[in-house]
């Protein structure tokens, strides 16, 4: 009879340990997935860039070096990896998208500019967008993290290697997107 119930005990405790397994895999998959939502969503915003930046050389064309460093930041976000880098890019890249937009200010056909306009609509779309994919991101990074924190999840989670995630965050300057005035 007292063998049942050791047996009973190793069966819940397996039971159990494997419900928490199975729920840090599914929140790690959750993390991978809402990750490549965001990436998909830059690469959008990384692709609208050089058609935004001809359309304003073509009526700013001595605005040089803000069109090199729109270039140069648009490169590093496109090559980092790690959230906290991809972030530290994409926030250097939204302060020359700002820097883009207060030339066009100067320059008012192109702000009557068609294209200028369209493009202007899909990167505040775009925007919108990472916003709402960098919320989802950190909601479930939250949820990984508290996950791998709480006991008795963390005997697992340190057993099996889960590992915390970085949440992806805008610096506190850029936390707003790029304002497209006409």
């Amino acid at each position: 009879m007292g063998g049942y119930i050791v047996l009973g005990i190793i069966v819940l405790i397996a039971i159990a340990v494997m419900l928490m397994y199975n729920g840090l895999v599914q929140l790690r998959v959750r993390c991978d997935s809402a990750w490549s939502d965001i990436d998909v969503q830059l690469k959008r915003r990384h692709d609208l860039i050089p058609n935004l930046v001809e359309t304003v050389k073509g009526y700013a064309t001595h605005e040089k070096g803000t069109f090199e460093d729109i270039a140069k930041f648009r490169s590093l976000a496109m090559q980092a990896t790690t959230p906290a880098d991809k972030a530290a890019a994409e926030n250097q890249l939204t302060g020359a998208l700002k820097t883009l937009f207060a030339v066009a200010e100067n320059y008012p056909q192109l702000k009557a500019s068609e294209e200028f306009t369209q493009l202007q609509g899909s990167l505040n779309e775009i925007e919108d967008a990472i916003q709402n994919a960098r919320r989802y991101y950190n909601a479930v990074v939250r949820d990984l993290n508290t996950k791998i924190q709480a006991f008795p999840t963390n005997l697992i989670a340190g057993t099996f290697g889960f590992t915390q995630r970085q949440f992806f965050e805008a610096a506190a300057a850029d936390r707003e997107p790029v304002q497209v005035k006409f």
